[in-house]
Order: structure tokens, then sequence, then C-alpha cells
């Protein structure tokens, strides 16, 4: 007995409808799968909050492996475009070389740099903060976002909030705290918002990440005295941070007025964590 052409659609718009039921199931799923993870994520107790730590810092770990099969390409690339480079190379190099010799027998260079070193040191020793330092394991760059991932955490005793310093440049602030890891957010990214003070004016405006090198100041009182090369600080307002931070210089635009900031962002490989008064 043959079967018919009908019989043959029949079978077809079932299995379609099979199918589409499959996905519609599929789809609910993983909505109510979601919102299960959005609810446990507002629960705060601590084997949670273990588990929580534990696989970010897993992920943050597993990013550094994978991550280094690309970094040993551009170790490789770079290999290469030295060797291509070498001739050009090795004339920089002698022109250094001469430099330093000469910086060696030079007593004023010496001299310079050891004052720099002592204030250094007196600083080190009157500073009445505490300061924790930490490497850069992950550097997150993006159009729109701006943070690193440090090898320190709660084993530090680091906490959301915290100022990160760059020397004694403000940077960022720690926005989320694992065991072994946690999370800076970098003044140039879209969600900073930090309270400010101008010198020497000593107007309050807040400094507001754009995605860029330089943030902008917002919410200046309609006659302001900014100038550029006026030096913006921490504010210290509601106790956030300490007041007093340096963070950079005014500069003015066209249309707004950015902040050019005392330290390079992209060249940061060690950073300082301000944990606190050391008389508290």
């Amino acid at each position: 007995m043959e079967t018919s052409r009908e019989d043959v659609g029949i079978v077809i718009r079932s299995a379609f409808l099979r199918k589409e039921t499959q996905q519609k199931f599929s789809l609910f799923a993983l909505i109510v799968f979601s919102i299960i993870l959005i609810y446990v994520e507002t629960i705060e107790t601590k084997p949670l909050d273990y588990l929580r730590s534990f696989i970010k810092d897993t992920i943050y770990r597993g990013s550094v492996v994978v991550s280094s099969p690309s970094k040993g390409f551009k170790i490789v690339v770079s290999v290469i475009e030295n060797h291509l480079n070498l001739f050009n190379k090795n004339i920089k190099l002698k022109k250094e070389n001469a430099q330093l010799k000469e910086q060696i027998f030079d007593p004023d260079f010496l001299i310079f740099e050891n004052k720099q070193l002592r204030q250094l040191l007196d600083e080190q020793v009157t500073s009445s903060t505490n300061l924790v330092s930490a490497r850069v394991m992950l550097d997150k760059q993006s159009p729109y976002l701006n943070s690193f991932i440090i090898n320190s955490g709660s084993n530090k005793e680091i906490k959301n909030g915290m100022a990160v310093l760059d020397g004694k440049n403000f940077v960022g602030r720690i926005v989320d705290v694992n065991f072994f890891s946690s999370r800076v957010l970098l003044v140039t990214d879209l969600n900073s918002k930090i309270p400010v003070s101008i010198e020497p004016s000593g107007h309050q405006a807040i400094l507001s990440g754009r995605g860029t090198k330089e943030p902008t100041l917002e919410y200046l009182p309609k006659n302001h005295k900014v100038q550029s090369g006026n030096k913006v600080y921490t504010s210290g307002k509601e106790g956030i941070f300490t007041p007093g931070i340096p963070i950079g210089k005014v500069k003015i635009g066209a249309e707004k007025i950015f902040v050019s900031l005392f330290s390079d962002i992209s060249q940061i490989v060690f950073i300082n964590i301000n944990i606190g008064d050391k008389n508290n």
C-alpha cells in the first residue's frame, strides 16, 4: 500500500509543530532559570557568598590561563619585529648607553636622585594610612568599560569602596571583592562618578568617566572660575574617600571640561589600596 501525499504532508507538519513546542519550552526554561539566578544573587548568606567568590576566582584565574596563548603570540610577534629592526634598536641602545654614562658621572643628577629617594622614604614613614600593594592580573579596556582585576582580595583585608592609587594618585575604587582577587573600577569607566574638589577655586564637582582616558567635570556652579591647569583632588564628601588625594589637572575643551589624569592608566602594573587609617 503506497503512502499518499497528504499523509506525508501531515507527518511533516506534525514534526514542525513538535519542534516549535520544544523551542517554546526551552525558551521558557531559560527564562525561569535566569530568574532563579537573579534571585539567588540577591541572597546574602555565607555559603552563597563563598560559592560566588569561588566561582569568580575560578573565572578570573581561568581568564589568565585562556589569555596565555594570545600573550604568547604577541611575544613571538614582538621578537620577530625586534629582529627586523635590529639595526635601529642597536643605534638607539648606543645613544641611551651614552646618556646613561653621562648621568652616572653627573653629580647634580645623583644629588637630585638622592633627594627624591629621601623624600619617598619620609612619605612612607609619615603616612597615616595603610597601603596594600597588588598586581594587575587582567586589564579590561573597552570603549565603554575600564577596570582592572588584581591578585588580592579579602585575604588582604580589601573591601568594596576602598580607594585605589597609582603611587599617590587616585585611579579608581574597589567594586567587587573575592578571596584572592578583586575588581577595580577606574575613573575613566562610564559608571564611575567621584566627588572632587578643584584648587585653587575650591569648587566642588563630580568627576564622570566617559570611556576615554580623560574624564569630565560635571555639576559645576554656573559662574565657576575653573581654569586649565587647576588641580583636581578627591573631596572626601559623604566619607567615600580620604580628601585631598590627587587625581589630575583641568583641561578646558570646546564644550566640556576635561581632567588630564596624573597617572597613565594604560601603563599601570602595580597599584596600592588604601585600607584605612593606622590610628583607627
